[in-house]
């Protein structure tokens, strides 16, 4: 890329995105994950397509730990105590064993296929086990956007579970993955140096991540910013500090950024819901950024020699090396029914992290790396087009999805509370039937408990009295003690919510 001035970047990234957006929008509705398009636009985009010839895994690798670090801290500060309370267990266990016995079997599988079945390609033990953690976490960015963006609704807490699991598990697959490169690097080491480095890791992370958490909290209370804009920036910056501090530390940064997301989203603090929808769009926006360019630094022509091992290596893991790591780590965990861990089996999705994790043993110029990375690639595309588009049906054919009732968003008042607020606000268009015993507010059958605070009239916004005159089209803005009561009012007005 070192031919295109910052004009021309600009210029392509502008395209790319919008490209993006529009293809994302259109392949969410035919069920193809927005992620996998992300990826192929970005592959379409490169030297064996339009000709964007990048070629830079430690910038690739950069974009992708800024990316991890706003989606991990996004989606701890979403994550509500209450849901993930009752699955802290399962979901440690998951995210700690479960990955460890991911990477073992599928490291052993890889060992053997390369050096008794597949005789093209050889990786020694330790390479295989090296592959295998790169892609033994599932991928955060990827759970999250497909169980969030489809409003998937399961049954068993299966999704605060899964959310949890993907949002915790990314270290140990890190912590693996640099492990291995050590090892490999230098074969001296001994395995009670590497089980110090993954106990120092995780203790670390843990702790740091709560108490740096805290403190972010406290800082953004007590300082008196002029600028409510600023505060948004604020919390980008202790989001990073809180990642590198850590990882000065010796600990785990990306376990430390979702413990820090998850403390400070449970807590009170200024503007938190104008900072948590500045997260929401940003972590939209690096998660294009982070598949484009992830997309970009492949060459779909290398993808077709490593074809049949990596169909082979991603089968296991979808078939084999996933379900039976979760049924094994789940065995304490007796409230888990069967169904439900054949779906957790089954949500083992890969994508964006095994392709960042993939570009360590590249930039430390580990033997085979680039082969390494285009089979990592391989399969979370496999992962993301065979799991990803089939998250849906398969909950139904288990019978673990229930129906959720549809969230009524306001259209005409932009108006929201903050979370610790209970009260529910909703919109109601008069119609000639509500006009039945008289054309003033006080003649609509509207309960005590719920107000009507605001009218909306040919584009003209204003607030009613009782005897204000109602027409035909106006839209009044509801607000109610909470939910319950809401729809008490729209029960007792006759009208179906």
């Amino acid at each position: 890329m070192s031919n295109f001035s910052a004009e021309n970047l600009l210029l392509v990234g502008s395209i790319l995105l919008f490209i993006s957006l529009l293809a994302g929008k259109t392949t969410y509705k035919i069920g193809i994950p927005t992620l996998l398009l992300f990826l192929i636009i970005g592959m379409l985009a490169g030297s064996d397509g339009v000709g964007i010839n990048f070629n830079n895994p430690k910038a690739a690798q950069f974009i992708g730990i800024i990316a991890l670090n706003i989606i991990l801290f996004s989606g701890g500060m979403d994550t509500k105590y209450h849901e993930i309370r009752p699955v802290i267990i399962p979901g440690f266990i998951l995210s700690i064993f479960g990955v460890l016995l991911t990477a073992f079997f599928t490291g052993c599988f890889i060992y053997w296929l390369t050096n008794d079945f597949i005789v093209s390609i050889t990786f020694s033990f330790i390479e295989s086990l090296l592959l295998a953690s790169v892609m033994s976490s599932t991928d955060s960015a990827s759970v999250f956007n497909l169980l969030r963006s489809r409003g998937l609704s399961l049954k068993e807490n299966l999704r605060p579970l899964l959310e949890f699991e993907s949002g915790s598990n990314d270290p140990m697959a890190y912590m693996l993955t640099l492990t291995f490169i050590a090892f490999i690097n230098n074969p001296t080491g001994t395995v009670w140096s590497m089980a110090l480095f993954l106990i120092m890791q995780l203790v670390i992370g843990c702790i740091a991540g709560f108490l740096l958490g805290k403190l972010s909290v406290w800082i953004i209370n007590k300082i008196k910013l002029d600028n409510d804009s600023l505060y948004s920036v604020l919390l980008i910056t202790c989001m990073f500090f809180i990642f590198s501090f850590t990882d000065f530390l010796k600990g785990n940064g990306y376990l430390a950024i979702y413990l820090a997301g998850l403390v400070i989203g449970n807590s009170k603090f200024i503007h938190k819901r104008s900072v948590v929808k500045f997260f929401d769009g940003l972590t939209w926006l690096v998660q294009i950024v982070m598949f484009l360019t992830l997309g970009l630094l492949v060459n779909p022509s290398e993808l077709f020699p490593i074809a049949g091992i990596s169909l082979l290596i991603g089968v296991f893991m979808i078939l084999v090396g996933r379900p039976l790591s979760v049924f094994l780590t789940l065995i304490p965990i007796r409230q888990i029914t069967l169904k439900a861990r054949v779906y957790i089996s089954w949500v083992g999705l890969r994508g964006a992290v095994p392709i960042i994790f993939a570009t360590y043993p590249w930039i430390a110029n580990i033997s085979q790396a680039k082969m390494i990375f285009n089979i990592v690639f391989f399969i979370t595309i496999l992962s993301l087009i065979v799991q990803g588009t089939s998250l849906t049906w398969m909950a139904k054919l288990l019978r673990l999805s229930k129906k959720k009732r549809e969230e009524v968003k306001l259209t005409e008042f932009d108006v929201e509370f903050s979370d610790e607020i209970k009260s529910a606000m909703s919109e109601l268009t008069i119609r000639n039937e509500h006009l039945i015993n008289g054309h003033k507010i006080m003649n609509i059958a509207i309960p005590e408990r719920t107000l009507v605070v605001m009218v909306k009239r040919n584009n003209h916004y204003f607030i009613p009295k009782g005897n204000t005159e109602l027409s035909e089209g106006d839209i009044l803005l509801l607000i109610s003690d909470d939910e319950k009561t809401l729809q008490e009012t729209y029960n007792q007005m006759g009208i179906k919510r």
